[in-house]
């Protein structure tokens, strides 16, 4: 058994999509070889009503796939399928947008005015980019939840963990999306294959990962070229990319840890990539918007 060593630490940016939408990016649109098969991480936890109201409304997809996973607030859903539905906390949204699909995205805050949560793209292999489009919505209590003795849980949304298969199926990437909430002061070793991409996304308190005896001796992101203070842990907004090995661990700091797991086999294919549509050569971008502007989008 080997742990995965960090291949890289950085924060998600700040950012803005949709209609006015604020957000963090925590990778996506750019050289995403290394995520591969995913796309795009967005992190669009926010308390600020009128940041997020806007939403996302009616915008094509073709060749990837979306997951929308709720920690607070709600999300109402539309497509040219005729799928209508609202995600609240805890639930998760798996969207498979194939040959194309349009759709909108509608952020309501809960009575706090908070609306938290997370969406990852992942793309589709060259032989589904053109699959008709799918729709799954899983609502929190069908989403498993395994408990260790030492008060460590995972919410298991796709993949297996210890056994236990999540409810969304299906899906080329062969993911595993996991929901790992780590107590003070409790370490953890969680398997991942070695022929997957893996990284970690914290978003509640902090931990260490790797060797959690040591010093975080690991390249890192700076904030600016003045900035000479490296950090000690992986905090809230924090992306882990990990290297090659079959285990990841990690050690809670005093407030314990909380973040997503998630590991995908890599396609190794060509992308060609234009705002919210992923093929795998220009010709086929340059189709796929032309199809667009002649109302033959959809198939």
């Amino acid at each position: 058994m080997s742990i995965r060593p960090i291949k890289r630490l950085s924060r998600s940016k700040p950012t803005i999509e949709g209609a006015d939408v604020h957000l963090r990016r925590a990778f996506g649109f750019g050289n995403t070889s290394e995520f591969d098969p995913f796309l795009l991480l967005d992190d669009f936890r926010n308390d600020i009503p009128d940041d997020y109201l806007a939403g996302f409304p009616w915008h094509p997809h073709r060749g990837i796939e979306t997951i929308t996973y709720v920690l607070a607030g709600s999300v109402e859903h539309g497509d040219s399928m005729g799928n209508r539905g609202t995600i609240t906390a805890g639930d998760v949204q798996w969207m498979t947008a194939g040959s194309g699909i349009i759709h909108q995205e509608m952020p309501k805050g809960d009575p706090a005015g908070r609306m938290h949560g997370f969406q990852l793209w992942a793309n589709l292999p060259a032989a589904l980019k053109m699959t008709a489009p799918r729709y799954q919505e899983v609502k929190a209590p069908d989403i498993p939840l395994v408990t260790d003795d030492d008060g460590i849980q995972v919410r298991i949304v796709c993949g297996s963990f210890q056994g236990t298969r999540g409810p969304v199926d299906q899906i080329a990437a062969d993911p595993i999306y996991l929901d790992v909430a780590v107590p003070p002061g409790k370490r953890k070793i969680l398997p991942v294959e070695t022929s997957r991409h893996a990284f970690a996304y914290v978003f509640a308190g902090a931990g260490k990962f790797c060797d959690a005896s040591g010093p975080l001796a690991v390249p890192t992101e700076a904030a600016g070229w003045l900035d000479t203070s490296p950090p000690e842990a992986a905090d809230n907004r924090s992306l882990v990319l990990f290297d090659r090995g079959d285990e990841v661990a990690v050690q809670a700091g005093k407030d314990g840890i909380r973040f997503l797991l998630i590991s995908g086999q890599p396609l190794e294919e060509p992308v060609a990539w234009y705002g919210p549509i992923v093929m795998n050569t220009q010709e086929q971008l340059r189709q796929a918007f032309e199809e667009l502007r002649a109302g033959r989008f959809l198939k």
